[in-house]
């Protein structure tokens, strides 16, 4: 599946939904799942880590839906082949 059949599958899904919802309540739940993402880094749990990653991109997938926004487009505008900063690979931006 591709990225953008992937946005599809979750506007089929939950677009009805999200969309009542409203931008600043789907962005809610988008934190909501990298809190609970965090909880299972620390805690080592290998199969919540894969469930709650799988979660959190669902929803950005359907915050982009809800704002019209095409999220394999842009992520490819802006990461086609090198680090948008350094323009390198890999990255050799300095850390902050």
């Amino acid at each position: 599946m591709e990225l953008r059949d992937f946005q599809k599958l979750m506007k089929d899904l939950y677009y009805h939904r999200d969309s009542r919802r409203g931008v600043e309540k789907t962005f809610m739940w988008i934190t909501e799942e990298l809190g609970e993402l965090g909880r299972a880094i620390r805690t080592d749990n290998e199969k919540a880590m894969t469930e709650e990653m799988a979660d959190v991109l669902a929803w950005v997938f359907s915050l982009g839906n809800v704002l019209g926004i095409d999220v394999e487009k842009a992520v490819l505008s802006k990461y086609q082949t090198v680090c948008p900063r350094c323009h390198k690979i890999p990255c050799e931006c300095p850390f902050p």
